[in-house]
């Protein structure tokens, strides 16, 4: 077996093209089918170092996941409690707090790894006021 580290570019698209030329002939257990697994294996490698894909925040990951089941804020009620929390939660105007990362990964079975992260909080009009009148006083 001809295969060697990828290091380049050039390497890496020469590794795609044997794992196309591969694709429909490649059996398990066969020559072609452990070349193909073993190029998988190193394209998989070479892309993770060179083209990474950072996680999204909390919020994108529950709205990409409802998306996934069809769900809608409403069904976030049981684990938010109310309508004001869903959109608080769902419009960045409030955390996560444990009780739902917990209910939302035995509920929508998002990887609290994701669910814990952190992300950015919009401000709200209330609270820009808010601190204006302190300075003031």
């Amino acid at each position: 077996m001809d295969i060697k580290p990828i290091r380049t570019a050039e390497d890496h698209n020469w590794a795609l093209k044997e794992i196309e030329r591969l694709w429909d002939k490649a059996e398990p257990g066969t020559p072609d089918g452990d070349r193909f697994e073993v190029l998988g294996t190193l394209v998989d490698a070479y892309e993770e170092e060179h083209f990474p894909i950072p996680d999204p925040d909390p919020i994108e990951a529950i709205r990409f996941r409802m998306e996934q089941e069809g769900l809608t804020n409403n069904d976030l009620l049981p684990i938010f409690k109310t309508r004001a929390r869903v959109s608080e939660v769902m419009g960045k105007r409030r955390r996560l707090n444990l009780t739902m990362i917990r209910s939302l990964h035995k509920r929508l079975e998002i990887p609290i790894e994701c669910l814990v992260k952190d992300y950015k909080l919009k401000l709200a009009g209330t609270a820009k006021r808010g601190a204006s009148r302190r300075r003031a006083a």
